[in-house]
């Protein structure tokens, strides 16, 4: 029998680092009864986290999803939590996770509030459209302030922050919240560690506060719903707790009000009411319409409807290796069923997988299931080629699901392995580790034969090269970072290139003129336009012309990086009929790019990032002296609960070891975030200096 979809809910939790992320997951997977004993992350003993860098660092960097069951107004409900990392370098996993969720519980923390990797997840939410509910933790820490942060996350995040609750006490005495739906007190019992609550008076001295807020609610919801707004006007205390909910609830999937919500997770306080709040506010996989693909035969929009009796559909969003079964696929399925041990066809490699085993994952442990129906997310093992990002069908149903885009790697490191008996195994290990991880890209460097591992950061190479040591018992040498330059030219030439060459028999010829350039539309990639007419050139030529362009990109004229983005239109040209094949004129491409892009002003790109300071009064200046230094361009500064934010965007090559140095200049009281932003031109006096060295070593 098909489970109702209706009380399945597919959630993520999604925070700034250190926001009690995963204490919350360990919190919920405790009240649900998966686990029986409570895990904490700075024991290191968290379930999510078990990745073994997971808990010595104490943050999350893989996102594990995890299934459970709650039971919510005697209804049973099932949850699939994915739960994602704060930390920056890995904002690709809360990318790929927030695009298969429904809806999403948003941590801040009561003391930090809305800090800066808070609201590029927020960001990302609002791009996939994900309702939310907000969570403020960590109620019980000194400076907790739980309105703060409520205006904080009106204010600053633009959205209509709805406090449904308020806390009783604060800090050490924070004891329980006043619940503004039903308008009552309850406190959590210390005796079962929170599992249940008693309901008490409302506090005398905290009365009018909860009228006042609970006034606003009211507001909220018969603003958003117009049935209500008659009720409101005449008699505001007719409006019952259940249309109270059920507005809130339109409006949260909407996405016209934030409900927000506190407590302190390691104080086992507060997550279970919000537990009960992701059944009633977050959508279930029916509440979004049907998802819309395209045909790959035909380019034609079609829709599924999350409901079994569709043609199948899924989305492979995270590849994993689990120790114990091997290469796991984690699927969202939309629409329809697919069963163990039955076949699925993979859209991007037009070729069949046979799925063997699908499994329901608890963290690292997994109980195995005959069949995943739509709305559902679980783990398939058997497969053979699925990368991140495809789209699983039914080979009579073709259909391809919006892909995830990935950002580009902007920071690489030269690897080699200490010994010959390292070799091959660094070569699984990066096999396996780039399957994982679509932001993680390998290159060889041709003149110097190096490998290069290319990321979206220090942090993020660190723990993939740890990995390599722990998982893989792979033992490298790392050379020093290395910044993903690109070129770029700023003018346009025209140019005549014939490709000749005779050698007995037949021989070579193809004749190209060409206008070469910058993109107006400053997108990356060739823009190729062609304007032959007459047939000067065959039009079988003109595709092998465009691919001779597009991989002479990959190598610039200035220092041989790739060339991010050009316009080539080609206008005229001649052929030999004999002598003339496609091969002819892509070499004679290739040789026109090398010869004309020299005349173009080539110019060196450098990436650059968006640094987010955070430290006390006292080290501004020196803070601020020292990005100064790195040729920072000063963006702003700000107050925050009484310390300093300070922006300003910095090349990367400028921030090696950056972490360490503001640790020395702060005594230890700074954080920074570092946000890959754009590309920018290099002062000359640096790119002759960076070419001279390519060219010097490339000799």
């Amino acid at each position: 029998m098909a489970r109702d979809l209706r009380y399945t809910r597919n959630i993520g939790i999604a925070a700034h680092i250190d926001a009690g992320k995963t204490t919350t997951t360990e919190r919920i997977l405790y009240y649900t009864g998966k686990s029986h004993k409570l895990g904490e992350t700075h024991e290191g003993s968290a379930t999510t986290d078990w990745m073994e860098q997971e808990q010595e660092r104490g943050i999350t960097i893989t996102s594990a999803a995890v299934t459970v069951d709650w039971t919510y107004r005697n209804q049973p409900y099932h949850i699939n939590i994915i739960d994602t990392p704060g930390h920056v370098d890995f904002t690709v996993e809360v990318n790929r996770s927030l695009r298969v969720l429904d809806g999403l519980v948003f941590l801040f923390s009561a003391v930090d509030g809305v800090e800066p990797q808070s609201e590029t997840n927020w960001r990302l939410a609002n791009n996939y459209k994900v309702a939310r509910i907000g969570f403020v933790n960590k109620m019980d820490r000194s400076g907790a302030d739980f309105l703060n942060v409520c205006r904080q996350v009106k204010e600053m995040l633009g959205s209509n922050a709805v406090a449904l609750q308020l806390p009783i006490g604060s800090e050490d005495d924070f004891k329980g919240v006043v619940d503004l739906v039903n308008f009552r007190g309850m406190t959590w019992n210390e005796s079962d560690k929170g599992m249940t609550w008693t309901e008490v008076p409302i506090p005398d001295d905290m009365l009018e506060e909860a009228e006042e807020y609970r006034e606003k609610l009211l507001e909220a919801v018969a603003e958003y719903d117009e049935s209500l707004m008659e009720k409101y006007f005449e008699d505001p205390s007719s409006i019952t707790e259940d249309e109270i909910l059920a507005a809130l609830r339109a409006a949260t999937i909407d996405m016209a009000i934030v409900p927000m919500l506190c407590g302190s997770s390691f104080k086992n306080k507060g997550v279970q009411t919000m537990l009960d709040y992701v059944m009633a506010l977050l959508p279930s996989p029916m509440d979004k319409e049907s998802i819309i693909g395209t045909n790959p035969d035909t380019g034609a929009e079609i829709a599924r409807k999350p409901d079994t009796k569709e043609p199948f559909a899924g989305l492979a969003f995270k590849i994993a290796t689990d120790p114990y079964v091997g290469r796991l696929c984690f699927v969202r399925a939309y629409s329809g069923v697919l069963e163990a041990g039955s076949y699925v066809f993979n859209t991007r490699s037009n070729n069949k997988e046979r799925i063997s085993r699908i499994f329901q994952m608890h963290a690292n442990k997994q109980n195995s299931i005959e069949r995943l129906e739509a709305g559902d997310i679980g783990a398939v093992v058997g497969f053979k080629d699925i990368k991140t990002g495809d789209t699983l069908c039914a080979q009579e149903a073709k259909i391809v699901l919006e892909a995830m885009e990935f950002p580009e790697p902007v920071i690489g490191y030269a690897i080699e392995p200490k010994t010959q008996a390292d070799v091959d195994k660094m070569g699984m290990a990066i096999a396996k580790l780039v399957e994982e991880d679509p932001t993680l890209v390998v290159q060889t460097d041709h003149e110097t034969g190096q490998t290069i591992l290319k990321g979206m950061g220090e942090l993020h190479l660190e723990i993939i090269i740890d990995r390599m040591k722990r998982e893989f018992k792979v033992e490298i040498n790392q050379g020093a970072p290395q910044v993903a330059y690109k070129e770029a030219i700023t003018k346009s030439v025209e140019h005549r290139e014939t490709y000749k060459k005779q050698s007995g028999g037949r021989g070579k010829f193809g004749d190209i003129v060409f206008e070469i350039g910058p993109r107006e539309d400053d997108k990356p990639g060739l823009e190729f336009i062609n304007n032959i007419v007459g047939g000067v050139i065959p039009k079988e030529f003109i595709a092998p012309i465009q691919k001779g362009f597009e991989e002479a990109m990959k190598n610039g004229v200035l220092a041989g990086f790739p060339m991010d983005s050009m316009k080539v239109r080609l206008f005229h040209g001649s052929y030999h009929d004999v002598d003339s094949d496609a091969l002819s004129f892509e070499l004679a491409a290739r040789q026109g790019y090398k010869e004309a892009a020299k005349k173009c002003a080539p110019k060196l790109l450098e990436p650059i990032m968006a640094v987010e300071v955070i430290s006390p009064d006292e080290y501004t200046g020196p803070v601020t002296g020292d990005l100064n230094r790195r040729r920072g361009l000063m963006k702003g500064m700000d107050t925050k609960g009484g310390a300093q934010v300070i922006k300003a965007d910095v090349p990367l090559s400028e921030l090696f070891g950056y972490v360490t140095d503001l640790r020395t200049i702060t005594s230890g009281r700074a954080t920074a975030t570092l946000t890959f932003s754009h590309y920018e031109q290099v002062p000359q006096n640096l790119s002759d200096a960076i070419v001279a060295k390519v060219k010097g070593t490339a000799k």
